[in-house]
Order: structure tokens, then sequence, then C-alpha cells
């Protein structure tokens, strides 16, 4: 899956987690550029990312997710 088709998906998850037709991400969008995500929203986030992709994310990749394009770099590498 390309980065741009994993873009769409996860677009897709955010509009949906955070109920925010407008949400638009990038590789530097961290939780404080969207309202809502909190620690709590992050663990909703993940599951359903999981959920979405068909992959389980390792603990240890968790803390590395310090933005929106280690995420997605993780993402394709688990896929």
């Amino acid at each position: 899956m390309s980065r741009e088709e994993v873009y769409e998906k996860l677009t897709e998850v955010f509009v949906d987690v955070f109920d925010d037709e407008d949400i638009a991400i990038s590789d530097e969008t961290v939780s404080t550029d969207i309202d809502g995500w909190d620690s709590l929203m992050h663990i909703t986030l993940i599951g359903v990312i999981e959920d979405e992709f068909g992959i389980k994310f390792n603990m240890d990749d968790l803390p590395k997710m310090k933005n929106v394009g280690i995420m997605v770099d993780i993402i394709q590498e688990l896929l």
C-alpha cells in the first residue's frame, strides 16, 4: 500500500474517531493539532487504526509515534 493510500485511509479514521469532517493530517501533525486528541482518545485511535488496516502495533512502536508521519511509517512496515 502506497503512502498516499495509507494517508487516505488514515484520514478517514481520524474523521470518524474525532467526528470532524474538516480534519487534515500531514507528516507533522501531532496530538495538540487536533481537538480532543488526548491520551484516552489516542488509545481509541490506535485500536481503530489496527482494525482498519488489519495490523497489530507492537508495544515498542507506540512511544515512537510522535507525529502522524512516524505513525504512517510504522503502519507501512506492518502491512
